[in-house]
């Protein structure tokens, strides 16, 4: 028999049954309760035009129905109200009352027996119900395609099946769950993960920004929390403008880039990354206009960016009207490729205007992480950016730590070699030489 729910308060009302608490083993025939339910008898002629005006008061509850048939009279129908807030006839406002005696309907609260089922409870109300009394519940997963990934926490871990297989129930598309069980990878970015129930297919596919991606889940790098990062670089490039994307993943910078009619050089060290980076380029249809290289980092950087950027900037540059853009989207690390720029060109340097400008990510657990970030990129440069940076916030990762990204255009003084010198041989004076290189044009974003 389903247990019966005497003592009603608000909050326990829609709980499951306290005996599933401690369950690690998915029942979901334990989940059954009945409830009572105050319920309005009406006529079916009149349900549509009163539940209009009934929303205050009627059941809002995902999975039950508000009007159900009458058992006693298959003439009337019965409106499930909601038990927070009606109580007696008079729970009814003035003008709910009011269209109930235009209508001829009886405002008299009669009591039904709800019964509840697995179905009819919220992942999260499950999850409470089941882990041990006061500890965090996880409802939230990141969504790639058909899996749900979690990070679940280390009391949790004792339910994760049970977790995984709620997540699927919860969640139309989703047929795979997994946890990731270590951090990411600094080479391949990418992570361990397990499977907590459902498919074990892994390749999905997902669409972000109106493009499509396709991949192999558990061998490359893909977080949909940074979906509105990615469109924020993208609507700083213009038709014409270059990118270098030096941890390009599966391309969520480099493929809309491209789109805007963009030149793109797109780099992974990951051999997974740059294959499925090939293929979603094909897939949007922006193969033609997207260089994809598989080096590492720092040799992408001193290697083909420093080939193009030897054509961009050079004595026919004065001409150039793009702008050139680097995106290193590697947090955990890449700041320390910075050092890859420095007398990565020769010659006399270009105008400030059109040096490159750099978008940096990093992780922060400072209490003043933008100051935090700035200070580690400037201390790797060996110059200061005050005059030419601004620090973005992406998110919050996790308690306590940040993920920003710096914008700064590279100063010449770093990006030349021997500009000292080239400097001393024009109009600069002696004196002023120092601060020359340290006074660059604020990139606004």
């Amino acid at each position: 028999m389903p247990k019966i729910e005497t003592s009603q308060s608000h909050c326990e009302l829609f709980s499951p049954p306290s005996d599933v608490r401690g369950m690690t083993k998915l029942d979901r025939t334990a989940f059954k309760k009945t409830v009572t339910i105050p319920v309005l008898k009406v006529r079916k002629e009149v349900v549509s035009k009163l539940m209009r005006s009934l929303k205050r008061v009627a059941l809002q509850r995902p999975g039950i129905k508000r009007v159900i048939e009458d058992p006693e009279d298959e003439e009337s129908r019965l409106i499930m109200l909601d038990p927070y807030t009606m109580f007696t006839d008079d729970s009814f406002e003035k003008t709910e009352l009011g269209i109930l005696k235009q209508l001829n309907v009886s405002p008299q609260i009669s009591k039904y027996s709800l019964e509840l089922t697995y179905e009819n409870f919220k992942s999260e109300e499950i999850l409470r119900a089941v882990l041990p009394e006061g500890q965090d519940v996880t409802s939230g997963f990141s969504r790639v395609g058909h899996i749900a990934h979690l990070n679940l926490r280390d009391h949790q871990l004792p339910f994760k099946h049970l977790i995984g297989q709620v997540m699927i129930d919860k969640n139309p598309g989703i047929t795979s769950a997994v946890n990731k069980i270590n951090n990411i990878d600094n080479t391949y970015r990418n992570f361990q993960m397990e499977l907590l129930s459902g498919e074990e297919n892994m390749m999905t596919k997902v669409r972000e920004n109106n493009y499509t991606y396709e991949f192999d889940f558990s061998k490359v790098y893909w977080n949909p929390r940074l979906s509105t990062e990615h469109s924020r670089i993208t609507e700083l490039h213009k038709p014409g403008d270059f990118l270098f994307d030096v941890f390009a993943g599966v391309g969520p910078f480099a493929i809309p880039i491209a789109k805007k009619n963009c030149t793109v050089f797109a780099n992974d060290l990951n051999p997974e990354s740059h294959k499925w980076l090939l293929h979603n380029c094909k897939l949007n249809k922006v193969d033609q206009k997207v260089k994809v290289f598989n080096l590492d980092g720092k040799d992408f950087l001193q290697g083909p960016v420093r080939e193009e950027l030897v054509q961009q900037l050079g004595p026919l540059s004065k001409e150039r009207t793009h702008s050139v853009h680097i995106v290193m989207n590697l947090p955990a690390k890449a700041i320390e490729f910075l050092s890859a720029f420095k007398s990565l060109l020769d010659g006399q340097p270009c105008s400030s205007e059109l040096l490159p400008i750099v978008h940096c990510y990093s992780f922060s657990k400072d209490a003043n992480p933008a100051k935090d970030v700035q200070q580690r990129a400037e201390a790797v440069l060996g110059t200061s950016l005050d005059a030419c940076s601004s620090v973005h916030l992406v998110r919050n990762v996790a308690p306590n730590k940040e993920m920003l990204c710096i914008t700064f255009r590279i100063p010449a003084a770093i990006l030349y070699k021997n500009q000292t010198l080239n400097l001393e041989k024009h109009e600069e004076p002696p004196l002023k030489r120092q601060k020359t290189t340290k006074s660059f044009s604020k990139e606004k974003t």
